[in-house]
């Protein structure tokens, strides 16, 4: 099913957009199934790996830096540059400040990336989502849109914060036993989860989107543009922080990935339909470009 997810997560937008009625039915659900997803994800973390990263800061910091100050600030200028829709530029700024992938530490694994620094980073940075998503679109947006910050970071609590802690907890006290234990049942089950979710979440917007309208097109491009730039600046990131090849690998995948599943929920719960659009495109691209751009400058 790992190896599936290129697959899969298109298929989930598709469904969603060519059912609509049946998969709008599970919006009620939404955030209860995504944290079924971060509490499968969250089991594989262990907060005893914080230790090893933290003891050397530089490439987290270059990593906070990057995602949440650069990154977003691209994402805005950008999209303000080519598209003149509010909602889409809020859109795509949402969508690099996001969180990094929980994910992640499957492809960092096909990567050969640096476990612990992997780990740390998701952690860190899933626990620090609450602050900084809100903090960022409030920042850059300000009174251009309209959205409700405050039930942004209570739903990104609850979606990303809560299973993460449960896991971690669960994972750490029994030593790993729980875990070994119940992740044979409940990863399959949260990918099942996470093509609800997608499917539930691309339902809402099914009636917006429109494949012949020249904007789908442009958001696409600077999509796929820009998440690319996600992952050489990560890249770069390494390099300036003098870090190996394990470490660096494990910077690209973190810097590269966003957590789109969790991105489209709070865009489709708290912002204009529009703002939908950019996380729909990053949704049927981003696996891909992982896949490439790891080849490209990991493999290298």
């Amino acid at each position: 099913m790992d190896r599936l997810m290129p697959v899969m997560t298109p298929l989930s937008v598709a469904l969603g957009l060519l059912f609509p009625q049946l998969f709008l039915q599970l919006r009620p659900y939404v955030i209860l199934l995504f944290g079924i997803m971060t509490f499968s994800g969250a089991l594989k973390l262990t907060a005893l790996e914080l230790g090893g990263a933290v003891k050397s800061p530089a490439p987290i910091l270059f990593f906070f830096f990057s995602t949440h100050v650069l990154m977003p600030l691209a994402a805005f200028f950008l999209s303000s540059m080519f598209i003149k829709n509010s909602d889409v530029i809020a859109g795509f700024v949402l969508l690099f400040a996001g969180p990094t992938a929980v994910s992640g530490f499957i492809w960092s694994a096909i990567f050969k990336g640096d476990k612990a620094l992997g780990l740390s980073l998701i952690l860190l940075d899933t626990m620090l989502a609450p602050l900084a998503v809100p903090a960022t679109l409030s920042i850059l947006m300000g009174a251009k849109i309209a959205m409700d910050i405050r039930g942004m970071a209570v739903s990104l609590i609850f979606m990303v914060v809560v299973p993460t802690v449960i896991g971690v907890t669960l994972n750490e006290t029994s030593r790993g036993a729980i875990p070994r234990k119940i992740c044979p049942g409940v990863d399959p089950f949260a990918k099942f989860c996470l093509m609800l979710v997608i499917a539930a979440n691309s339902a809402a917007i099914a009636h917006i989107v429109k494949f012949n309208d020249p904007i789908i097109w442009k958001i696409g491009v600077l999509c796929l543009f820009l998440t690319s730039a996600g992952f050489l600046l990560a890249k770069a990131n390494g390099i300036a922080a003098k870090c190996g090849k394990e470490k660096t690998a494990a910077l690209v995948i973190a810097g590269g990935l966003r957590n789109n599943s969790a991105v489209m929920t709070i865009a489709v719960t708290f912002l204009p339909q529009a703002a939908v659009l950019p996380t729909l495109m990053s949704i049927i691209l981003q696996q891909t470009i992982a896949a490439v751009m790891g080849r490209l400058i990991i493999d290298e």
